[in-house]
């Protein structure tokens, strides 16, 4: 489609072509330098910038694909990737150095009591912590009401509906607990209950 067709000016014409011209260069530095493509709000806008907009801690980052609403506290050095869903109506604390990773979606609130009760009763608002240093892999879905622990791994595609403790990984859907992480001064190592059938 010639989007030029839509535009109903001379001056939105002169817009749309200064856009045009100012993705087309944007693009071309992100991929010579960064070797990477981006949406061009991505290009646009500075992820730090807005995390700092928020009122997130030194350092950490948020998209501008991704979604932030209610009440939301985010410590320093945490990553929000693309795509990502980040509901604090009903309170969301994430801590320091986390990596909440692409397409993830933190629910605060579900208003499945509310639909099947056609209205009658309220939706549900519950607060969700994550620790310090803990990874959400990509695609997975925190449910209201969870709290998880410093130092954890969220698989990719998981959907927590339950409390992780600290130095837990977990997997699944729904996620259950599939190893720990074990931290020493020169390493990290991951120990998977591979022989115990009830985590």
């Amino acid at each position: 489609m010639d989007r030029k067709k839509i535009l109903r000016n001379k001056k939105e014409e002169k817009l749309f072509d200064e856009l045009n011209n100012l993705h087309r260069i944007l693009f071309s530095e992100f991929k010579q330098q960064f070797s990477r493509a981006l949406p061009f709000t991505d290009e646009i806008f500075d992820r730090w910038e807005r995390a700092n907009l928020l009122g997130f801690g030194e350092g950490s980052s948020i998209y501008d694909s991704s979604y932030v609403f209610g009440d939301v506290k985010i410590g320093k050095n945490t990553w929000l990737g693309q795509f990502t869903i980040i509901d604090g109506s009903g309170g969301l604390s994430i801590g320091d150095n986390c990596t909440i990773s692409s397409g993830v979606h933190i629910y605060t609130h579900d208003n499945i009591k509310q639909t099947l009760s056609g209205g009658k009763f309220p939706i549900e608002r519950e607060k969700v912590s994550i620790g310090n240093c803990t990874y959400i892999g990509p695609q997975s879905i925190i449910s209201k009401g969870i709290t998880i622990g410093n130092h954890c791994v969220v698989a990719s595609n998981s959907f927590v509906n339950k409390n992780v403790e600290d130095y837990t990984i977990v997997a699944g859907n729904p996620a259950k607990k599939i190893g720990r992480v074990a931290i020493t001064e020169n390493d990290i190592q991951f120990i998977y209950d591979i022989h115990d059938s009830n985590n």
